[in-house]
């Protein structure tokens, strides 16, 4: 079983480039004024603490530039806002409901276009109205959508947002056409956007065979795999452990994987090092209102905190918006310090606006607050 040819995935990045915003005078953000220059050959407009004033020639996207390529879930994401969760037998009235695009791997796609980075959506939804607003909201983001298979007996996934007054939120999630039809073996065909991307997402709302093929094949051409762990509430396969470079938990993910407490950072060193044991190397963990920290096996751990927002709205999407954009950072050679600073801005930014996709931030929002913390 293979993709149907009418949604055949066939990247020619020269013929087919993406068309994204133009992006001028772009700033930097430089913490280590000795760098070294990257060795990536492929560059893209980077970032620096302190902006040029000088008028700068705007910049289009190289078209050879290797994309990032989300590979992953695409929701309806149908919000409703409570003042409290409902008790058990309970009925309650939600102030108000919507339905707007979502999903992890449609919400990291999403932000890494607003980045102004050419990206890549390889997903499935289903032929309703659902998927069409889910790719329409894509396409007019940026998003590259010569992936996205539209299946006839699945519908798109959906998920229910229970959205509280602080901004915080409880979700259900039903699969849909995110984890059905998947082909039990994806052809090298199918396979060669994902070995010309810069850097591959995954998340775990598809199925994990899928992204234990993905990741095998990004490896095998030595492209970076960052594996987000949320989604599916289910054991993780060590194959798919071992094919990733970074996995991506936050601290409760991280406690389930791992069986261990995550109250203290003590304590999620501790868990950090069975993951390493387990076979992943480096391991960014996402620590909500305590910002961030990235292990690497071997080293001392990178802490970020939060930059804070002036205010909290809604934290649906905060997650996926700081691994997007932590991929952005690392495919555009910046250090893992810097790759966690702007993900943590773009984070920022985010839980400021309601909804998933429509609160992730542009790269000069992203900029500006950097330059103003």
């Amino acid at each position: 079983m293979s993709f149907s040819p009418a949604n055949h995935c066939n990247l020619k990045l020269q013929k087919n480039p993406i068309k994204q915003p133009i992006l001028a005078n772009p700033t930097h953000f430089n913490s280590h004024q000795n760098q070294k220059p990257s060795n990536k050959k492929h560059q893209f407009p980077s970032f620096s603490i302190k902006a040029s004033k000088t008028p700068q020639t705007p910049l289009t996207k190289n078209p050879d530039t290797p994309p990032l390529v989300v590979v992953g879930s695409a929701n309806a994401d149908i919000y409703v806002e409570i003042d409290r969760l409902p008790k058990e037998g309970e009925t309650i009235s939600a102030k108000t409901g919507q339905t707007l695009a979502g999903g992890k791997g449609a919400n990291q796609a999403a932000c890494g276009a607003k980045l102004s980075y050419p990206t890549y959506f390889v997903g499935q939804v289903g032929e309703d109205a659902h998927g069409r607003l889910i790719t329409e909201a894509l396409k007019n983001g940026g998003v590259n959508l010569d992936c996205v298979r539209n299946l006839s007996d699945a519908p798109t996934g959906h998920a229910v947002v229970m959205l509280q007054p602080d901004g915080q939120n409880s979700i259900i999630i039903v699969g849909g056409a995110n984890m059905s039809c998947w082909p039990e073996k994806l052809s090298d065909e199918d396979l060669e956007v994902v070995r010309k991307a810069g850097v591959v997402l995954l998340q775990r709302e598809i199925p994990d065979l899928v992204n234990i093929q993905v990741a095998k094949a990004a490896r095998s051409a030595g492209v970076p795999v960052i594996l987000d762990a949320g989604g599916m509430d289910a054991p993780m396969p060590p194959e798919l452990l071992n094919a990733v470079d970074i996995f991506s938990p936050n601290e409760s993910e991280l406690a389930r994987l791992t069986r261990m407490s995550t109250e203290s950072f003590e304590q999620i060193g501790q868990a950090v090092v069975k993951c390493h044991k387990m076979g992943v190397k480096q391991v960014l963990v996402k620590l909500g209102a305590k910002g961030s920290a990235l292990f690497i096996e071997g080293e001392k751990p990178i802490k970020q905190p939060i930059i804070s927002a002036a205010r909290v709205l809604d934290t649906t999407g905060a997650g996926d918006t700081f691994t997007a954009a932590f991929a952005v950072a690392l495919v555009e050679g910046k250090t893992k310090e810097e790759c966690m600073r702007f993900a943590a801005a773009a984070a920022s930014l985010c839980v400021q606006v309601k909804g998933a996709i429509p609160s992730m931030p542009d790269r000069p929002s992203v900029l500006h607050l950097l330059q103003t913390v």
